[in-house]
């Protein structure tokens, strides 16, 4: 069976994803084994691509996902935990998770930081990967408009070095958030989608849905919540 390759650049659409096909998704997924990427950094297209990873092998009926946690490596450290990811997947519609079967907190290896990733979606498993301990991410090159934006909706920070390269930087609380509300929810947005195949529909529909399951319904309900406080004073 094919295994498909998407990676994602760093950008976000708005364009909204059809929620009337997503049960349709969540049933056919299990046929279909996925593979994409939320990248760090660019990569070259033209090399060939081996997935550093453990590859879970679908079952037939499984009774709700597990997680596996690995060490994060030297240096790194996993932003989330799985009592987090429980939590969260839980508030999303039951459906959804049907096909899920694995959450994987991945290490952190020499292979991977040549070209590290926040997640990764391959088969039934989505992957989170850890990032440094200090919640500083450096890049060689200025971060992309989208990219500026993504961050700032989270609480990340983008500065010049003062060697002329950039770095991300991250509280505790902000990548927290990113990861719940934006990797975990992308990354499953993935596993639901079995229409597209191109890389380009593939991240606009992944995108799409970690907006509105991901950052609009927590910042919705952060305001239902402030509100609520406000008359209750």
């Amino acid at each position: 069976m094919a295994r498909r390759f998407a990676e994602n650049r760093g950008g976000r659409s708005p364009k909204l994803y059809h929620a009337q096909t997503l049960g349709q998704r969540a049933r056919s997924a299990q046929r279909r084994l996925g593979l994409s990427h939320r990248a760090r950094a660019q990569r070259n297209e033209r090399l060939p691509f081996a997935p550093p990873e453990d590859w879970h092998e679908p079952v037939e009926e499984a009774d709700g996902y597990r997680i596996v946690v690995q060490p994060p490596g030297k240096g790194y450290r996993h932003v989330v935990t799985p009592e987090d990811v429980r939590a969260r997947l839980a508030e999303l519609p039951p459906h959804f998770l049907n096909d899920l079967q694995v959450v994987q907190f991945s290490r952190m290896t020499h292979k991977k930081a040549s070209f590290p990733c926040y997640g990764m979606q391959w088969g039934q498993a989505l992957y989170l990967y850890p990032i440094e301990e200090s919640l500083i991410e450096c890049y060689p090159v200025p971060p992309k408009p989208a990219q500026l934006t993504e961050a700032r909706m989270y609480g990340g920070r983008w500065q010049v070095d003062r060697r002329g390269g950039w770095r991300l930087i991250w509280t505790a609380a902000a990548i927290r958030d990113f990861y719940l509300n934006n990797i975990l929810i992308h990354e499953l947005g993935h596993l639901l989608d079995d229409r597209n195949t191109t890389y380009t529909d593939r991240e606009r529909y992944a995108e799409a849905f970690a907006m509105d399951w991901g950052y609009l319904r927590t910042r919705h309900n952060e305001r239902r919540n402030v509100t609520r406080r406000h008359h209750a004073v």
